[in-house]
């Protein structure tokens, strides 16, 4: 006999009705996180959330540097895509169930209309801006720390800011201007705006490499594109998502060619190194990688295919 068939009738439809509400929810989260913006997804015990911040057009002629003549352009054309590539800005949300924890915050109004959408997006994920109580910053780029303020004011006001001292240091002192690309010279103001509502009230505090930084999560230093760029390493109930930052602009030249670099790096020849090191680890342990400009959700996996690499993403 059916555990069941003791049931009065309607319970029985109302309890189908739940069921197939259940899987009619379960199906639209996997087909629209895009649309939606966030991707929610269990690593171990905790929750990890995808949160897109928009996207902006890359051109690639014009920003990446090639290792190998003509590569960029013929990796491209592989790929079917234009010179100007769509490219996602990503942000991260770890959920531990005690803390919530977000890494990098979008472009806020520094990058125009067709990004600062991380708050938007948290807030369709069923979080509010002040149940953050860290936010960990892989590099001090307008991109990823924009999205710390809105018209002046704190977006998170009760998290605690956390940033490589070395990074920190870097883009507070203008002395450096002329040690950056002209393309990311508007660093020096974007991070004075964005840091300063928190830091007046003692709510930055810098990090170094190899310092764990919140359960199980533990930052790790990328030289290279920054003075002190960032990723973090989360591990719960052993499971481990590696978050890579901007090891990684184009995806469609960089796996098959790490060596392929971009402007935006400060000291290329150490992104590079920092690059193969990250991907042939990747490659080799199976962890889960999140990348800051690898197209959202931007969680996938990194296998090793001859001196290239390939990249899967997790599937929504």
């Amino acid at each position: 006999m059916s555990a069941y068939s003791s049931l009065p009738r309607h319970s029985l439809r109302g309890m189908t009705a739940l069921l197939l509400a259940s899987l009619i929810a379960s199906a639209v989260h996997a087909d629209d996180a895009a649309s939606a913006g966030f991707l929610k997804m269990p690593l171990g015990k905790v929750t990890v959330v995808a949160l897109s911040d928009g996207r902006f057009t890359l051109p690639a002629s014009k920003l990446m540097v090639e290792a190998h003549k003509g590569e960029v352009q013929e990796a491209l054309a592989k790929a079917h895509l234009g010179d100007d590539v769509p490219t996602s800005v990503n942000a991260f949300l770890i959920d531990t169930g005690d803390k919530r924890i977000l890494i990098d915050t979008g472009s806020g109004a520094f990058l125009g209309a067709t990004l600062g959408q991380v708050g938007q997006h948290l807030q369709a994920a069923g979080y509010r801006p002040e149940q953050i109580d860290e936010v960990l910053i892989t590099h001090l780029h307008a991109d990823h720390v924009g999205g710390l303020i809105d018209r002046g004011r704190m977006v998170y006001p009760n998290a605690i800011v956390r940033v490589d001292a070395r990074e920190k240091t870097f883009w507070e002192d203008r002395g450096n201007v002329g040690k950056v690309d002209a393309s990311v010279k508007a660093t020096f103001d974007a991070v004075a705006t964005a840091l300063k509502p928190y830091e007046a009230i003692g709510h930055v505090k810098p990090l170094t490499s190899g310092e764990t930084v919140g359960p199980g999560i533990t930052a790790w230093g990328e030289p290279g594109h920054t003075a002190g760029h960032t990723g973090y390493r989360i591990e719960s109930d052993g499971k481990v998502l590696l978050v890579w930052g901007d090891l990684v602009h184009l995806a469609a030249a960089q796996f098959p060619d790490p060596k392929v670099t971009i402007r935006f790096d400060s000291t290329p020849a150490d992104a590079v190194r920092s690059r193969e090191k990250a991907l042939a680890a990747a490659s080799k342990s199976g962890y889960l990688v999140a990348g800051a400009h690898v197209a959202f959700p931007g969680i996938g996996t990194v296998g090793k295919a001859g001196s290239a690499y390939t990249w899967t993403p997790v599937e929504r």
